[in-house]
Parts: C-alpha cells; sequence; structure tokens
C-alpha cells in the first residue's frame, strides 16, 4: 500500500506556476511511493488509488490536470528525451568521474527543465522498479482520468491542444538532435576503422539525419496546416535499422580487428540514441494506430520508465562500468575462447600431445625450483629480491610457452571461455546439452592429462636435480629447516595451504584475462604489422625473418605477455602481503610439486608415513583449488560478457553424473578412435 493518502497532497493549494507544480508532484510521488518497489501487489494499488481519486474526484482530477499541464508547458523538455538514460560523448572515464562527483556534490536542479523536475520527482533509486509494474488497465484509466475534458473551471483543460502542440514541437526537437548525434557517431574514426564501407559508400548515419528533417519539418507543417497529408515513419526505421546493421557487423569484426573501451562506448551510446529516437516516433505517430489510445499510453509508459530510470542510475558508478566492461569482457574472452580450443583434446593422438607437452613444462618447472633456492641463498635488497624472483617466474612460464610445452594451471582461464560460448548456443536444447557434456568431459581429460604430466616429470626432475647438486656441490639445495617449513606449508590441516592454492587460481584467471586483453590489442593496434614494416629489423635479421617473427607475435603476444605477467603476479604476493601485514602467499601445484621433490631430497628420503601422505593429499588439493578457482572465475566472466543464461543447461550436470556412473573412465582416458 501507499505509505499515505495521496489525497491530501491534491487538496493543498500550490501556486499555478512551474515550481508550485514541480513541488506538487514531489509531495504526491512521495505520498504514494510504495515501501517496497519490488513488490507487484504494492505497484498496482499505487495506481488503483490514483486511478480511483482522479475518476471519482472532479477537482482532484482538475489538479492534476493543472499541474501536469503547467510542468510540461513551462519547462525545457528537449535534454530529457536527448540525455536521460543516454551515456554522453564525454567519455568512459570522463564520464566515471562526473557520476562520482555527481554523488559528493550533486548538481542545483533547474526548475525549467523537465530532466531536472523528473530527477527531484522520482528522487529515489529503486522509482523506475514501481513505475514499470502494476496493471495496464489501470494506468490506461489514470490516463483517461488525467487528459480527460473537465468542466472545472480553475483547469487548463480548455488550453490542452496548445501544451500538447508544445510538447510535440519538443519532441520533434529532440528527435532533430538525436538524429545529428546519430550521423555524427556513425562517422567517428573509431566506428569506421572496424567498418571502412561506410564512409566508401552512402551511409545510412548520415541519410537518417536528412530523413529525420524531412519527418519533422513534415510533422511542423501539419502543425501550421492540419489539412497537411502526414509523414510516416516507416523510412526512418529502415535506415535505423540499416544503422543496427552496421553496428552488428561493427561488433563482429572487432571480435578479429581488436576492439577498445572507446568503440565499446561509442557503440553502446549510438545504440542508445538509436532505441531513444524509434521510442519519440512511435509516440509521436501513435495516434495513427488501430487503437490510438491504447497505444499512446503504452509507448508514454515505456518512455517514461526508461526516463525515470536513466535519472535514477543518473549518478551510479555501477551501471556504465558494468554494461561497457562486459561488452569488452565479451571480445577479450573470445579471444581467450580461440586459444582455449587448444587445450581441449578430442582424441588419443591429441591426448598423448597434451601429456608430452605437460611432461616438457613439468621439466621446466624443476629447473626454475632450482633457480629459485639459489635465489633464496643470496642476500638481496627486497626490490632487488622480487625483480629476480619474478624475473625466474616469467621468463620460465614464457620458455614452457615458446618450446609449445603446457602449465596446466593456465587452461582453465582458456577454456572456460569455450564453454561459455558452448552453453550460450545450446540453450537447453537436448542435442547441444548433450554435445557441451562432450566438450566438458573432455576439458577435464585434457587437464587431467596436464596436471598429471606436468607433476609426473616435475617430482623425478627435480629429485635429480636435487641428487646431482648434492653430488657437485656436497651439500643439498635446500636446508633441512627449509625442507621441514616447505612440507609444513603443504599441509592441508597445518597451514593456509588451500586458502593460499585459492589465491594462486585468483591469479590464473587474471593472467587468463591479460592473455585475451593483449591478443585483442595485437589485433586491434595491428602490432604484426607495425613490426612488419620496421625497417632496422627488416635490415638486421632480413625480410622473410621479419614476416616470420611479426606473425609468431601476432599470434603469440597475449600468451607470452600472460606468462609474464603470471611470473610477476606469483612473486609479488607474498612481499604485498608482507607489506600490509597480511598472510598472502601462493601455492602453486606443479611448483609445490617440485618444492616438495627439493624437500624430500634435503631430508633424504626420511619421512614418516603420515607426512608423506599429507603433503602428497595437499600437492593434490592445491591443484583441485588452482582449477577450480581459475576455472569458476573465468567462466563466470565469460558467461556475464555473454550474456548466456546457465540456469538452460540445468540438465548439463544431469548428464555428467550419468556419464561419471556409466563411463568414469572417459574422464581420464580418451575412448578409441
Amino acid at each position: 500500500m501507499p505509505p499515505s493518502d495521496p489525497s491530501t497532497v491534491l487538496e493543498r493549494p500550490y501556486a499555478d506556476t512551474t515550481e508550485g507544480a514541480l513541488r506538487f508532484f514531489i509531495a504526491l510521488v512521495d505520498a504514494i511511493r510504495p515501501h517496497d518497489p519490488q513488490n507487484p501487489d504494492a505497484a498496482a494499488s499505487v495506481f488503483a488509488t490514483l486511478r480511483d481519486i482522479a475518476a471519482g474526484n472532479e477537482k482532484h482530477r482538475a489538479t492534476l490536470q493543472r499541474h501536469v499541464q503547467q510542468i510540461f508547458r513551462g519547462t525545457q523538455q528537449v535534454s530529457l528525451y536527448t540525455d536521460a538514460g543516454i551515456l554522453p560523448n564525454s567519455g568512459f572515464f570522463s564520464e566515471l568521474w562526473r557520476r562520482a562527483m555527481g554523488r559528493i556534490l550533486p548538481p542545483v536542479p533547474d526548475a525549467t527543465r523537465l530532466k531536472d523536475c523528473f530527477d527531484a520527482v522520482f528522487h529515489h533509486r529503486d522509482d523506475h522498479l514501481w513505475l514499470a509494474t502494476g496493471p495496464f488497465e489501470d494506468k490506461l484509466a489514470l490516463w483517461d482520468a488525467v487528459f480527460s475534458k473537465t468542466a472545472d473551471p480553475e483547469s487548463d483543460a480548455n488550453n490542452e491542444d496548445r501544451w500538447q502542440l508544445h510538447t510535440e514541437a519538443q519532441l520533434l526537437e529532440a528527435m532533430q538532435v538525436l538524429a545529428m548525434r546519430i550521423g555524427a557517431m556513425g562517422l567517428e574514426p573509431e566506428l569506421t576503422r572496424v567498418q571502412p564501407r561506410i564512409i566508401e559508400f552512402e551511409s545510412p548515419f548520415v541519410h537518417l539525419g536528412a530523413e529525420v528533417l524531412r519527418f519533422t519539418e513534415g510533422w511542423r507543417a501539419r502543425h501550421a496546416d492540419p489539412s497537411t497529408e502526414h509523414e510516416d515513419e516507416l523510412h526512418m526505421m529502415v535506415l535505423v535499422d540499416q544503422c543496427r546493421e552496421v553496428m552488428t557487423r561493427a561488433r563482429r569484426n572487432a571480435a578479429s580487428a581488436g576492439t577498445s573501451l572507446s568503440l565499446t562506448y561509442l557503440l553502446v551510446r549510438t545504440e542508445q540514441c538509436l532505441q531513444r529516437l524509434t521510442q519519440l516516433t512511435g509516440i509521436l505517430c501513435a495516434r495513427f494506430q488501430p487503437d490510438a489510445r491504447r497505444a499512446m499510453v503504452d509507448r508514454w509508459v515505456r518512455l517514461t520508465h526508461d526516463l525515470v530510470q536513466g535519472e535514477n542510475r543518473r549518478n551510479s558508478l555501477r551501471e556504465p562500468f558494468s554494461r561497457l566492461t562486459g561488452l569488452l569482457a565479451l571480445r577479450v574472452t573470445e579471444n581467450a575462447h580461440r586459444t582455449g580450443e587448444h587445450y581441449i583434446t578430442t582424441d588419443r593422438a591429441e591426448y598423448a600431445a597434451m601429456w608430452r607437452s605437460a611432461a616438457g613444462g613439468g621439466f621446466i618447472v624443476g629447473f626454475m625450483a632450482l633457480i629459485k633456492l639459489l635465489l633464496g641463498k643470496l642476500v638481496l635488497a627486497p626490490l632487488t629480491s622480487l625483480v629476480m624472483y619474478s624475473l625466474n617466474y616469467s621468463l620460465g612460464f614464457v620458455l614452457i610457452h615458446v618450446l609449445n610445452f603446457t602449465l596446466a594451471t593456465k587452461q582453465p582461464a582458456m577454456t572456460a571461455a569455450t564453454i561459455a560460448e558452448s552453453i550460450d548456443k545450446s540453450e537447453g536444447k537436448t542435442r547441444d546439452l548433450h554435445r557441451l557434456a562432450d566438450l566438458v568431459v573432455a576439458m577435464m581429460r585434457s587437464q587431467f592429462a596436464a596436471i598429471a604430466g606436468n607433476v609426473a616429470v616435475t617430482i623425478p626432475t627435480a629429485v635429480a636435480i636435487a641428487l646431482v647438486y648434492q653430488w657437485i656441490t656436497g651439500h643439498p639445495a635446500m636446508g633441512l629447516e627449509k625442507a621441514q617449513h616447505t612440507l609444513h606449508d603443504l599441509s592441508p590441516i597445518a597451514s593456509l595451504a588451500i586458502p593460499h592454492a585459492a589465491l594462486t587460481g585468483i591469479l590464473l584467471f587474471l593472467a587468463g584475462l591479460l592473455s585475451g586483453f593483449f591478443d585483442n590489442k595485437a589485433a586491434y593496434d595491428r602490432i604484426p604489422e607495425r613490426i612488419a614494416h620496421l625497417g632496422w629489423l627488416r635490415r638486421l635479421i632480413g625480410p622473410q625473418r621479419t614476416d616470420r617473427f611479426a606473425d609468431y607475435i601476432g599470434r603469440n603476444l597475449g600468451s607470452l605477455a600472460g606468462n609474464f605477467l603470471l611470473g610477476i603476479m606469483l612473486a609479488s604476493l607474498a612481499p604485498l602481503g608482507i607489506f600490509l601485514g597480511l598472510p598472502l602467499d601462493v601455492r602453486h601445484v606443479t611448483l609445490s610439486s617440485a618444492n616438495f621433490a627439493f624437500a624430500l631430497t634435503a631430508l633424504n628420503f626420511h619421512i614418516d608415513p603420515f607426512t608423506l601422505v599429507e603433503t602428497l593429499a595437499g600437492i593434490a588439493l592445491v591443484g583441485f583449488t588452482n582449477l577450480t578457482v581459475s576455472f569458476a572465475f573465468a567462466l563466470w566472466v565469460a558467461l556475464k560478457a555473454r550474456g548466456a543464461d546457465i540456469t538452460a543447461s540445468q540438465g548439463l550436470a544431469a548428464l555428467l553424473l550419468e556419464r561419471v556412473r556409466k563411463e568414469p573412465a572417459r574422464f581420464f582416458v580418451p575412448p578409441p578412435s
């Protein structure tokens, strides 16, 4: 129910001025605003109450009419229609700064602008929720009551044609403003870069401006002479559709040519302007619909909701950030998806290749662990130590990639984008769900091969390295105290190994995003082409080698950058924890396996069975946590970026459980060819 009786507001005297009408509507909306804006029954009672009051009391209906006419006749409406809920042309970061400052120091409202009046009346951030609910018939009855003729001598109903013509003129002006903005955005270099044909041929964005001008001039002529033939909107809507087709192709081309925050911002803003232009045109042309009354009310209700929602979110920091970064994440995760396909094996030949690749990665990690131990013996400044540890990890991970080896924990962030695309396309269809289940099984099997291959080779490699080092130097690579500490840190019970493994999973997820980002950047900035045209490089190594190098960078920049930055993040987390006084550290399954092997060798393989089992269990749980956390975060971002509804694939879990029961071996070994 509304919190108070709106009749008391309708009975108060308010000045017949724009300021008086504004105070009236602020008080009225405050009186009818439901306590729970998300409750449809509460919203329905609001409109039912207003409908009954307006229909049952001639004086109250006249009061509503008078103030509606006053506020529409006495304010400038164009900015409301062209700005509310539409991103400005200032850019993403400028808009974020404006919104942040708007929350700290709100702007002074101007009662002569309808946009500011809307903001003052619907000043609760959830007002758009209850405005969107409620039975349409009640809204239709309320419209009839407010805009019907009245016999009240104080009412301005006899002048309703005048204020309605003023509103139409404002709508026409707003359409022209939107058309000019759309035409300018359609020729922005960011858009023409991914869709160059719009400047080679006649641009629908430019023609739309000319068509809107023709349409609005025809309506103004009809105002002057009602017998003038009506201008229909059909050709204008064809041009709007053509503009949207160009934007669709631009988004598709951006997946291969690369995207940017400015391009994403431009496409969102252009779509918003096209949508608003369509809404305003629909309101003007509603009178020519078969049921003009219902069409007019329906279109005004929809527009009002969008306007109020735009004003409610005017200073929201989350709304533009979430929308734009979601679209940008789609482009980034699509780049990761193309890489992720290489991490999923489908037959025994690919499965064997994954084992060999993972074995090579495990071999490199054994030497990385030794270098880290040797660096720990040096007396270095904290910054120098951090740089050396970072270079050890970063260059080691890059070497693994250059040699076409595999690091198991790098897979989830890549394969998650592939799974997300399949979920998005499945839409809950049974046949597609079976294919998706096949993909998930293949992904889990590939993960097992990669992590088992890493660990199975890392441990014997590290043992061999430790024995050779001890034979050459006469003392173990890892001291006894360090060995005991290493075994303690791998205990899932006595240490924070699992939380630290979860933190490592987050870093692995971030590394996957960074890989996609740099792949996108390579395409957007045309880095391979730039490298191929470096004159000094072509003279130094020759044209053919330069072209091959440029091609390699174009295909691998994301992976190289992601691996390098992953090494820096893994080396930096523990020092950051010391600096902040927080228990931050990393536990990476492959590196932990190598450290375990060095500790085992330092103890001369004298370890009690319980500690051995506990440590091996800790390594297994560290690996499981690394994979699960990084995959979960990557899948969530990929699904959010695509706008996919994971509930459409509720049958996927049942299919996987059925396969576990019938063919558990398929999760570890591929079927025969």
